[in-house]
């Protein structure tokens, strides 16, 4: 894990459901990554003949940049305390950092898809819920990097 630049982060709900929708790219116990690739103005192909290259797509046109994007989706669901969910946020965005140079340019959405169990952390940001959280973030974002890996060396068609 190398530090990394700085993440852009998600802000709006529409660049959130881009994202949503681009697809599950890998998943572990309690996190789920979900991915929309974003591609330079340059190489986009809509065909059409603008000044400035070929239009971008409405869901690629919520990104200024091509960058590393990430947005933390912790519903009160699976996380009822605002304590717990802000911990959470802290932890993704924190582990994010470390992977920040090895992902690709997209709009990446990290979602909380179920709760800890409260009997084994009885606190709300206790020291063993903060490290069990950031043990299968870097679990997640090591398979998230790994898969994009996989897909960029396959040839194609």
């Amino acid at each position: 894990m190398v530090q990394g630049p700085e993440v852009q982060r998600l802000k709006t709900r529409p660049q959130f459901q881009a994202a949503l929708a681009g697809g599950t790219v890998c998943r572990t116990s309690h996190f789920a990554l979900h991915r929309l690739a974003l591609v330079p103005r340059a190489t986009a192909s809509l065909g059409r003949n603008h000044p400035d290259g070929p239009a971008l797509s409405q869901e690629q046109a919520l990104f200024g940049v091509v960058d590393v994007w990430l947005g933390a989706l912790v519903p009160k669901r699976w996380a009822r305390r605002a304590v717990t969910r802000n911990a959470i946020k802290r932890q993704i965005y924190n582990v994010s950092q470390h992977f920040a140079g090895t992902l690709p340019f997209a709009a990446h959405v990290v979602r909380l898809r179920c709760e800890f169990d409260r009997k084994q952390f009885i606190s709300a940001s206790s020291d063993a819920l903060k490290s069990a959280v950031r043990a299968e973030l870097e679990q997640l974002f090591a398979r998230a990097v790994t898969a994009a890996s996989a897909t960029a060396a396959r040839p194609q068609p």
